[in-house]
């Protein structure tokens, strides 16, 4: 295996045991599934591009994109991948108990040590039927806390001067029993 390949699987890796945090606890000990039309490795800069309908897996950990990149620190950590995407693509199961989030946007950035997922232009998150919508998402997933708002002054598509929420009712039913 040469030293460029090697070095992604360790980014992937990395990448793979920050992001547990919203993990089931199974999706740690799965391997880690790249899929793309082509890939561009440069060592020397840190920076590893997948192009064309870009899919990675990992347990239930899923980004799409049409291009993923993905950078390390001068150290040869983990920084950020970024995918890009009509939309880019974000789902986790975040607990056996809870449904799948869901994650959209036209740019998708992972800050892998702050557990942060920004979702920039025609940005959504949805999960159990309820939407998030705006111009601007960011998600700490250790936290569990979204703010959204304004791109500021980042350029989208899609202006949304205001954020727009859909958030379904709980079931009043008890469990097992039908209304």
């Amino acid at each position: 295996m040469s030293f460029a390949n090697r070095l992604i699987l360790l980014a992937l890796l990395s990448l793979s045991c920050t992001s547990q945090v919203l993990a089931l606890p199974e999706d740690r000990n799965q391997p880690i599934h790249v899929q793309a039309d082509s890939a561009e490795l440069d060592d020397r800069n840190g920076i590893a591009v997948y192009r064309g309908n870009v899919i990675i897996t990992q347990g239930t950990m899923k980004v799409t994109g049409h291009t993923v990149t993905i950078t390390r620190t001068p150290s040869g950590e983990l920084n950020v991948f970024t995918a890009l995407g009509t939309p880019a693509y974000y789902e986790q199961k975040p607990a056996v108990n809870k449904s799948i989030v869901q994650a959209y946007a036209l740019t998708l950035q992972y800050f892998v040590a702050n557990n942060r997922i920004v979702l920039i232009d025609q940005a959504k998150i949805v999960q159990e039927g309820s939407t998030f919508q705006g111009e601007k998402i960011v998600y700490d997933t250790q936290r569990q806390i979204v703010n959204a708002g304004r791109a500021g002054n980042t350029p989208v598509t899609a202006p949304r001067p205001r954020i727009d929420m859909v958030i379904q009712p709980k079931s009043s039913s008890p469990q097992g029993q039908t209304p």
